[in-house]
């Protein structure tokens, strides 16, 4: 046979190679003429001669890189032919070669027919288990090891590591951990990097830090498997602070370091420390990386800057479909779905084909944006991709029809589902409690029935259900199917049962089951704090923060704002000035969202000199929602002019100016009657900003207009907005025709009002103070008589005095 030329390209040799299997075999081995001289296919490779082991080596790593059986199974012939059956080493790259290959029972074949097993056999079978998913058959060979006498090297415990953070074996970590310690393997880094990713992916975060911190000559393997173990249990700040002192130590990053920072900096929108990390990128050899990118476009689109992202796309040369469904998912934070929509004729244009990510992204996309249409297009185009039987794209097709209000067409998705998993039940559950809470009951005792294995989305799920539709029992029975399953400890569920029990009013019932619990983590008790919060419970909610501090534990940021909102809407100054003292001792005061509740608590407490020292000590780190929340204290106390001088500074800072920015300043013109500052400021919104006027911005409009005289132009503002009118806004003008004495207007917009809320008593009250001031006495009575009559009664107003 010829030998190959150098022309070929390396797929047109292999396809050579699959067609003349017993042809080419015979000939290469019997004539002793080269594999291959092409150097596109090998580099300084050496020919076949017979007893050449190293070249029947470096065939067979061929054949594993390339994943060629065919060609492996034919250098396996050679080396039994050649007499090489007894060499171990020859054996072992076989078990490698048919391990990449994924035909691992042959590599076990090998492995049982070898004469002598040495370290490297017994690791060579471990890892192969593990790349074919066999976890459990990799513990029994590792058992087995240790059984023959044989001690594992770093790379056995480095693997078996791995099969217990798949497997989440946790105590078998914990004894593989221990045995690596007393073999004095602990500290080398492919070991040590492995335990990391282990106590990380079983969420021990600290015992992670501990092995870290005990390393000596920590690699870039050990720091990123920190900083990505800090991420994925949700200790962002921590992976951000262990990846600045990465770089302040002179450690080379690679791009998993770099992806892992960027996780980081979008999960605590730090804008300001992706950009720096963009620029490492940019500085290092892997800024041509796509996932680094990827990661890159992904943060950018977290953090608000879309723009940045749509340019680092653009620039990019190798986009793969992660890349464009980093670019579809971007688009959900504006709810843009017409935008990604037509983003995704161009993607259809690629060579590349939509991923079940793909239709999963788009159909959540539509369900937000309320889309129907677009999402039946794609409903459509899923079906034709073969994506209509897929789990994930099931889900969020049921997801997507539910939000649109087609609950009908999401129950027939579900129903159609031959074999349901948990992630589809919880959907459909889900789906209804958006507005029947009733069906998503009866679809919970249904899974009951069935015997399907709830999870804590169930349960949660059914306990929003019962809480809506005020059914108490059925919330106990719950709570005991919850106990006898195992999750009445779970974070999330243990939340949701605090708050159903604070939604029943049973305050004693969630106080005897906050007793009952052996340890409540960080999330249940900010769930029972801003639950009593909503509900008006503000000093059970004080007690319960007095409870958490006297159990040794720190209150977190939303625990403290969730405090402070209480404060404010029951004016409490002496309260805001305490919790204010401890959120300084332990570092919180400088928070933003910590920083803004402090501001209102005191504003709304009437001491504006201290809501502008908070504003002062936070506002160094220049955030929008310090500022919005500063013009509003300002407008609230009459202090106009200062609204507007910070106004004007949030815009020096080039701080993004917000829907709820517009909401101050056109409130702040309402109240300097200056009604054509006002109108420039909402039309500003669209012209200079690009943004469309929120609900909230239309109010302070119609608010702005009706108390400076402009009921005309109010009402017709009312009528040409984009959203149907809600009660607030009617009530604005309705007031504004009170202090201009129109009555007739009065009268339409009281009417309207009712038709809404019936049992509304502002708007008899106000109504009937139209017609009194206007000397209409008559229509007055005649009003307050239709109230009696209907059984509405006006609410009684109340002060109250706080004594210090």
């Amino acid at each position: 046979m010829r030998s190959l030329g150098s022309s070929l390209t390396l797929k047109r040799k292999q396809s050579l190679l699959f067609a003349n299997k017993f042809s080419f075999t015979q000939s290469l081995f019997k004539r002793k003429h080269q594999l291959c001289t092409s150097q596109s296919c090998f580099s300084s490779y050496t020919p076949i001669v017979d007893k050449d082991k190293a070249s029947l080596v470096s065939a067979l790593t061929f054949s594993a890189n390339s994943k060629s059986v065919i060609l492996g199974s034919q250098v396996h012939g050679h080396i039994v032919k050649l007499g090489f059956s007894n060499d171990t080493y020859s054996l072992n790259n076989l078990i490698k070669m048919y391990s990449y290959c994924g035909v691992l029972s042959e590599g076990l074949r090998v492995f049982g027919e070898m004469p002598e097993r040495n370290l490297v056999s017994w690791t060579l079978i471990i890892s192969g288990a593990i790349q074919n998913d066999d976890y459990k058959m990799a513990l029994g060979v590792y058992l087995d090891m240790k059984r023959s006498g044989l001690m594992p090297n770093e790379f056995a415990i480095g693997s078996v590591m791995k099969v217990c953070t798949s497997m989440g074996a946790t105590e078998l970590g914990l004894c593989v951990h221990s045995f690596s310690l007393k073999i004095g393997m602990e500290k080398n880094p492919f070991v040590a990097s492995s335990v990391l990713h282990m106590y990380a992916n079983c969420g021990m975060i600290e015992a992670a830090k501990r092995v870290f911190e005990c390393i000596d000559g920590l690699d870039t393997g050990c720091w990123n498997a920190m900083i990505g173990g800090y991420v994925q249990c949700g200790h962002a700040y921590e992976a951000l602070q262990t990846a600045s002192l990465m770089h302040c130590k002179g450690m080379i990053m690679d791009r998993f370091t770099f992806i892992n920072a960027l996780k980081g900096c979008s999960v605590v929108g730090d804008l300001n420390f992706g950009r720096q990390v963009h620029g490492l990128i940019v500085q290092s050899n892997v800024k041509l990386n796509t996932s680094v990118i990827n990661s890159l476009m992904d943060m950018y689109f977290k953090n608000g800057e879309k723009s940045l992202a749509l340019k680092l796309f653009s620039k990019m040369q190798d986009k793969d479909v992660v890349s464009w469904n980093t670019m579809f998912a971007g688009y959900s934070h504006d709810v843009d779905a017409r935008e990604a929509a037509g983003l995704f004729n161009n993607f259809m244009c690629t060579p590349l084909k939509p991923n079940y990510v793909t239709f999963s992204v788009f159909f959540r996309l539509c369900g937000e944006g309320l889309k129907l249409d677009l999402g039946l297009q794609f409903f459509s185009l899923a079906f034709r991709f073969g994506f209509h039987g897929e789990p994930h794209v099931v889900s969020s097709q049921i997801n997507m029809f539910s939000r649109c209000g087609a609950l009908e067409m999401a129950r027939v998705v579900f129903d159609s589902i031959p074999f349901k998993n948990i992630n589809n039940w919880n959907e459909m559950i889900s789906g209804y409690n958006l507005s029947c809470d009733l069906e998503a009951l009866k679809l919970f005792r249904i899974l009951w029935e069935f015997g399907v294995e709830a999870n804590e989305c169930t349960f949660s799920s059914a306990l929003e259900a019962c809480s809506k539709t005020g059914k108490v029992e059925m919330g106990r029975q719950i709570h005991g199917v919850i106990v006898k399953s195992g999750f009445a400890s779970h974070g999330y569920v243990c939340g949701s049962l605090i708050k159903g029990y604070v939604k029943f009013r049973l305050l004693d019932d969630s106080f005897e089951f906050l007793d009952g619990l052996e340890k409540l983590d960080m999330v249940s008790w900010a769930v029972m704090i801003s639950t009593l919060v909503r509900q008006g419970c503000i000093c059970e909610a004080i007690n319960i923060l007095n409870r958490l501090k006297e159990g040794g534990e720190e209150p977190d940021e939303f625990i403290l704002a969730s405090i402070f909102n209480g404060c404010a809407s029951i004016a409490s100054h002496h309260q805001t000035k305490s919790v204010h003292s401890l959120a300084i001792k332990i570092g919180f005061e400088t928070n933003v969202f910590v920083a803004s509740a402090i501001i209102d608590a005191y504003a709304k407490c009437g001491n504006i000199e201290s809501a502008r020292t908070a504003f002062h000590q936070s506002s160094r780190f220049h955030d929008a929602v310090l500022f919005n929340t500063m013009i509003m204290a300002y407008v609230h106390h009459g202090l106009v002019k200062e609204a507007m001088e910070m106004f004007e500074k949030m815009k020096l800072a080039n701080l993004q100016l917000n829907e709820a920015t517009f909401v101050s300043v056109i409130l702040a013109c309402g109240h300097m009657g200056v009604v054509d500052q006002g109108w420039n400021f909402f039309k500003s919104i669209t012209v200079d900003y690009g943004m469309e006027p929120s609900p909230d911005n239309y109010g302070c409009l119609v608010d702005l207009l009706s108390r400076n005289g402009f009921l005309q132009e109010a009402i017709c503002v009312i009528e040409a907005m984009p959203f149907p009118p809600w009660p607030a806004i009617w009530r604005s003008l309705l007031n504004g025709c009170r202090i201009h004495g129109d009555s007739v207007l009065g009268k339409k917009a009281a009417d309207k009002l009712l038709q809404l809320v019936p049992n509304n008593d502002a708007a008899y009250v106000l109504l009937s103070n139209i017609y009194s001031e206007d000397g209409n006495w008559d229509s007055a009575a005649k009003v307050r008589k239709g109230m009696i009559a209907k059984g509405v009664r006006k609410e009684s107003g109340c002060s109250w005095v706080e004594i210090q």
